[in-house]
């Protein structure tokens, strides 16, 4: 095979322009490979306790691999909700209406569609003030898969402390 190799090889083939590294561009392909990456070929690079369902619901949000650790402590940490004000009685009703476990991927658009129904609210007036008092950030995971590995307990205490505006 190397000498197939050789027997092919051109110099003048080789591009007489300078090589051109540009660190956006890999960026772009290393989110493109996390976001395609299996659980075992990552799993030893993941924070300690991190199994397939935390990988499954966070890939897609990586550009790279050291940021699982931020939605680890997300998932699994404090959180401290932004002030917003006048959100509280969304988020009281939010807690009021938060469904009982077990909790699963049906969870999340069961529990605002009767948040819906209760407050009248959709798109981002419904899901932002969500994200944030569970999260702390506008952006992320689909809460779909991330609202079971946060859990009932830790989710009820990020609304309680998000409705003391």
């Amino acid at each position: 095979m190397p000498r197939d190799l050789v027997a092919g090889f051109q110099l003048s083939a080789i591009s007489r322009s300078p090589a051109r590294f540009d660190p956006r561009q890999l960026l772009a392909l290393n989110r493109r490979h996390l976001h395609e990456a299996s659980f075992e070929s990552v799993k030893d690079r993941l924070p300690e306790g991190a199994d397939e369902a935390f990988w499954q619901a966070v890939r897609g949000n990586l550009d790279l691999l050291r940021e699982a650790r931020t939605w680890w402590e997300v998932v699994h940490g404090t959180v401290i909700p932004p002030v917003q004000d006048g959100e509280g009685e969304f988020l009281r009703t939010a807690l009021a209406t938060l469904p009982p476990e077990p909790w699963d991927e049906a969870t999340w658009p069961s529990w605002t569609e009767a948040l819906k129904q209760a407050t009248g609210r959709k798109g981002k007036a419904l899901f932002l003030p969500l994200r944030l008092a569970l999260t702390g950030e506008e952006h992320g995971p689909d809460l779909k898969s991330l609202l079971p590995l946060i859990g009932r307990d830790r989710a009820a205490q990020r609304l309680r402390l998000a409705t003391t505006e």
